[in-house]
């Protein structure tokens, strides 16, 4: 399945909408997690801890957006974009969105 962050793709064309659709994943690092990136955050440098946290919940995010588009009959996913925010001090909530759409190549 073709992703893109642009409107349109490249020797394809968009020949029906879908809507919008979505991938939402919230994840919370255990407690050995965080205190590993507690003591790398005192002495500063990347947090690896979180950094693999996040690069998998946005696979996951974007997995579920797939999933998704399938449900509607879809076949590529234009206009894709990322969004994060915290919940409480433990979760993030990671999720990948755009427009569901069925393209065939020119």
């Amino acid at each position: 399945m073709l992703i893109v962050t642009t409107e349109n793709i490249p020797g394809y064309r968009v020949v029906e909408v879908k809507g919008q659709v979505f991938g939402v994943v919230v994840r919370s690092r255990g407690l050995a997690g965080n205190l590993m990136a507690g003591l790398r955050s005192i002495f500063g440098g990347e947090i690896t801890e979180y950094t693999s946290l996040l690069e998998e919940a946005r696979r996951h995010a974007v997995d579920r957006m797939v999933r998704n588009t399938k449900l509607m009959n879809g076949n590529a996913v234009v206009m894709m974009r990322f969004d994060s925010s915290e919940i409480g001090q433990t979760m993030s909530e990671i999720v990948a969105y755009g427009t569901a759409v069925v393209i065939e190549k020119v």
